[in-house]
């Protein structure tokens, strides 16, 4: 009976106090603020340094500033959005540099893309630098070309293609060049280029006449190819080794094999020296036509300038000679050619040797 009463008093008195206990509200921690990282630290201070009313110039001094590219892009929208405040062209063009040397290529591609909607006003400068970033990247092809129409689209003459505009673009498309059925559809962008080239008074250098020569070379267009080069005097620019070199392969490969021995012929005469592709072609094709002494003649002299010829080249050259029935000289030449080739290994020596043998037999 007393154990019972005692329970019941205990109870009666423990809980106000459990309920006390369950209701109550915890001491409140202590709040810390958070501290800030490197990068944070340093873009409120570049925060603090832009006093109201500052000016694009000042924008670029702290964009310039920066080591962190990210960091940089942060500023550059933060500044974007304060009032009063627009970015022109130098601070969009000091953004892109930073963001393409520092490979932040989607970054670059997104300011690209505000560039075209009109977000400022365009320089030639900030131009030419979206359209080398567009072809230094092959998914950006095309919109290399929607800058280069916007450019043409400009009313003030500042911001028309320039000869640079024209070298990237030139440039671009004979990448496209690999098979010749491609390059036929890529020669008609050539074409146009080059007349509306001519159209804004923009004079063409010895690099972008090398590039024109070429496409049409590699389209098997000869006369084009050797109507510009004929022009190139009038522009005040000299042939070099390419633009003979270009020739040479294009009117080989079209079958016109004399004309391209005689540019061949020219350009020595000029002290130039053709390009390693020019030679073996040429090779190829004088020997192809039973020119051998031709074709000799020009395989030493392109040893004498310590380049190397392949395997086909020799292969051509020496099944020709056996096939007109010179077998012995063919021989003759694969011995001293074996002397004078430092790069001819003892593999190449025996395939060309059993070559030789196959078809004397």
């Amino acid at each position: 009976m007393t154990t019972s009463i005692l329970r019941r008093t205990m109870t009666t008195t423990l809980r106000p106090i459990l309920s006390l206990r369950h209701f109550s509200t915890p001491p409140p921690h202590p709040h810390f603020p958070k501290s800030q990282t490197p990068s944070e630290h340093q873009f409120q201070t570049w925060v603090h340094f832009l006093k109201p009313g500052f000016t694009p110039s000042d924008v670029n001094h702290a964009l310039t500033s920066q080591t962190d590219a990210d960091l940089a892009y942060d500023i550059f929208r933060w500044t974007a959005h304060q009032r009063g405040y627009t970015h022109d062209s130098s601070t969009y063009l000091t953004m892109i540099h930073l963001a393409v040397s520092n490979r932040r290529h989607r970054h670059a591609q997104t300011l690209l893309e505000e560039v075209l909607a009109g977000a400022c006003p365009v320089s030639l400068p900030l131009y030419n630098t979206l359209i080398k970033f567009c072809c230094s990247h092959r998914c950006l092809f095309n919109r290399a070309f929607d800058v280069y129409n916007k450019m043409l689209k400009e009313k003030t003459l500042d911001c028309k293609p320039d000869l640079d505009t024209y070298s990237m673009l030139f440039n671009v498309l004979l990448k496209k060049f690999s098979k010749i059925n491609v390059s036929y559809v890529y020669l008609n962008a050539v074409r146009s280029l080059s007349k509306q080239m001519k159209a804004l008074g923009v004079v063409p250098d010895t690099y972008v006449l090398n590039m024109i020569i070429k496409a049409y070379g590699k389209c098997l267009q000869v006369d084009e190819a050797v109507r510009v080069f004929r022009e190139m005097g009038l522009y005040g620019c000299e042939p070099n080794a390419f633009s003979f070199s270009y020739l040479v392969k294009g009117c080989c490969e079209k079958g016109r094999v004399w004309q391209g021995f005689g540019f061949f012929k020219e350009m020595r005469e000029k002290g130039l020296v053709p390009t390693s592709s020019a030679y073996m072609v040429l090779v190829c094709s004088l020997a192809l036509e039973r020119k051998f002494e031709d074709a000799v003649g020009v395989l030493r002299d392109m040893l004498g300038y310590s380049l190397k010829p392949d395997l086909l080249t020799y292969r051509t050259l020496f099944e020709e000679m056996c096939r007109d029935g010179k077998g012995l000289d063919a021989l003759e030449l694969l011995e001293e050619f074996r002397k004078t080739d430092v790069s001819m290994g003892e593999k190449t020596y025996k395939t060309l040797l059993d070559s030789l043998h196959f078809v004397d037999r």
